[in-house]
């Protein structure tokens, strides 16, 4: 237990800077000289003999634990830095969460959640911060704090303003004798440009996780969010033909979730599609489309046959039986509670890539939206591999995986972020769109926070875009204007077969997708930037309901023409200005 804290403020450091980065406060103490703890899983053992070494390199703490005692010792966790924050309490704040569907925006004093299924409230996870967090006082002076990897741990943050806790989850693993363990990378940079702060990460990130390339963003059309689990071939292969007609740049056409008989049974022929999901495929290949398909690897439902039949393959409870998720986390969306197939069972491996690879090889599938993740990195349970961490079980299956699908495209849909490192080539940045106002909203700022993550750690995913329904043309044009902003995948989520034809025309100037995210200079979010080719786009976001008078700073003298009506605005240098931009409305302008 650490008795003293001591107040520690954040100065400004280049984040290229060799100097070891320092968290200094009025007494000068640096971020070298900040308590570290070992955490025990029982409160009362003795973790006197377990040691926490850090090394620093520049902006990196490179940090071990090593047990120099003669008794074993199940660790909790380790913190790595104990902190007491001088910022104010104002200072604008960025946490990343553990699964996809968790972020932290608002303030150091007033935190406020990005998403509604949050680790903590929803996934029953400790509150922190997961991976990354950064602080910015103000737009000039911001401050990143960063976990470089994810092969066996994850790294946390709590919060507690003023109390900051940088950590190492160890989830309760046993430090034998003699033995250390390397701990993840830490890095701590601050400067006054957040996005360059943003690229150093992702070099680092990359650095430790190779990425997966795929050449450019997918761009093609998915069945949920018109027809849901109830899609029929009919339906399918109506938005098929107008898909071959209208906008062939579409090319990738998803089944998603409802076709299979059962979660786990992922190769049994279910009801949909008249029990003939591979006809539909087939279908899809005849006419020079590429198909994908959903599926959940990590999970199956009670009545599944793999459940019945391999009982022995799921991550178990404290009585050896298979653990009922809902027990330790949400336990489904739908036909729950779930059970976790377990990653470090050499059996489970062999069925994934055995059935990966049957509906890349024999399906003819070049695309794998894999969803519920989250699940393959389940708390709580016990692992074939009782030595291994969650972090461990998931990245075990989704290397099977990658076996089974072989030069596929994989996206990661409801999964660890962190964790995920390296290992797929799309990653779902928001909660799930509706056709609202709200959830346009509020998926377009999950989208944009993770913005700096797009073409280097993978291609980020915005959800679909949908451009029927009841909505008004300014929050639909809000809609496609953050789509484009967010630079990454494209897929449509409407019946095409009854998109008008302004909307059609808003769908193919998206396509294809530049790849490019926009950059901004604080987490407003208001006027980004992308340099596309020898020209730059500009996207100018009115979050509010009213109408604004926005300025957009240029660069230099350019030609402007407005990107979704093609109308020529003129010549214009120093700022331009946009007089009573409607609310809930966006802007894309083309400076050339």
């Amino acid at each position: 237990m650490i008795s003293r804290r001591r107040i520690l403020q954040l100065a400004v450091v280049s984040p290229l800077a060799a100097a070891l980065p320092r968290l200094v406060g009025a007494q000068g103490i640096s971020l070298r000289e900040a308590p570290s703890a070992v955490v025990p899983l029982i409160e009362d053992a003795d973790v006197s003999r377990v040691k926490v070494e850090r090394r620093w390199k520049g902006s990196v703490c490179q940090s071990r634990v090593v047990n120099q005692g003669t008794q074993a010792v199940r660790i909790k966790e380790v913190v790595l830095f104990d902190l007491v924050l001088s910022m104010p309490a104002t200072t604008r704040l960025y946490g990343e969460g553990f699964q996809m569907l968790s972020q932290t925006g608002g303030t150091l004093g007033q935190p406020a959640d990005l998403g509604n299924y949050t680790d903590a409230k929803h996934y029953k996870l400790a509150k922190a911060f997961y991976g990354m967090m950064m602080l910015s006082p103000s737009t000039r002076d911001n401050h990143l704090l960063a976990f470089t990897s994810c092969r066996r741990f994850i790294g946390q943050f709590y919060l507690s303003y003023p109390s900051l806790k940088v950590v190492v989850d160890t989830e309760g693993s046993e430090l034998r004798p003699g033995e250390s363990w390397q701990l993840e990378p830490f890095t701590y940079q601050s400067g006054s440009d957040r996005e360059q702060l943003f690229d150093s990460l992702a070099s680092q990130l990359v650095a430790n996780h190779p990425p997966l390339r795929f050449p450019s963003p997918p761009t093609g059309w998915c069945s949920w969010y018109c027809f849901g689990p109830r899609v029929t071939a009919k339906q399918v292969l109506d938005n098929l033909d107008f898909i071959a007609r209208h906008t062939p740049g579409l090319r990738y056409v998803q089944i998603d979730d409802g076709y299979q008989p059962a979660m786990g049974d992922w190769l049994e022929t279910g009801a949909a599609f008249g029990g003939d999901v591979q006809g539909v495929l087939k279908q899809i290949r005849v006419r020079g489309f590429e198909p994908a398909i959903w599926v959940a690897p990590f999970v199956a439902e009670e009545k599944s046959h793999v459940f019945q039949q391999h009982p022995d393959w799921f991550v178990k409870d404290a009585d050896g039986k298979p653990l009922r998720s809902d027990r330790v986390t949400f336990g489904g969306w739908r036909r729950g509670p779930w059970y976790v197939l377990d990653g470090t069972h050499p059996a489970v491996q062999q069925h994934f890539e055995t059935f990966f690879r049957t509906m890349k090889r024999d399906w003819g599938c070049t695309y794998f939206k894999l969803d519920a993740n989250f699940w393959g990195a389940i708390h709580g349970g016990r692992f074939y591999d009782s030595r291994a961490t969650r972090i461990e079980a998931y990245r075990r299956g989704m290397q099977a995986i990658l076996r089974g699908v072989e030069n596929s495209f994989v996206l990661g849909c409801n999964h660890p972020i962190w964790p995920s490192l390296g290992l797929i080539h799309g990653s779902r940045s928001s909660n799930d769109i509706k056709r609202t106002w709200e959830r346009i909203e509020t998926t377009a700022r999950q989208n944009l926070s993770r913005n700096w993550q797009n073409g280097r750690l993978w291609w980020n995913d915005s959800d679909a875009i949908v451009l029927t329904g009841d909505l008004p043309d300014n929050e639909f044009q809000f809609h496609a204007t953050a789509i484009y902003a967010s630079g990454g995948m494209l897929l449509s989520g409407d019946d095409l077969t009854k998109i008008s034809a302004e909307k059609l025309a808003m769908l193919r100037k998206l396509q294809p997708p530049s790849g490019v995210a926009a950059r901004f200079e604080d987490d407003s979010f208001r006027v980004g930037r992308m340099p596309v080719g020898k020209r730059e786009i500009i996207s100018v976001l009115n979050w509010n309901d009213a109408p604004q008078n926005v300025s957009v700073r240029l660069n230099r003298r350019c030609h402007i023409t407005d990107f979704w009506s093609d109308a020529a605005l003129g010549s214009y240098s120093g700022v331009f200005e946009i007089k009573d931009m409607p609310g809930r409305s966006g802007r894309l302008l083309i400076c050339e």
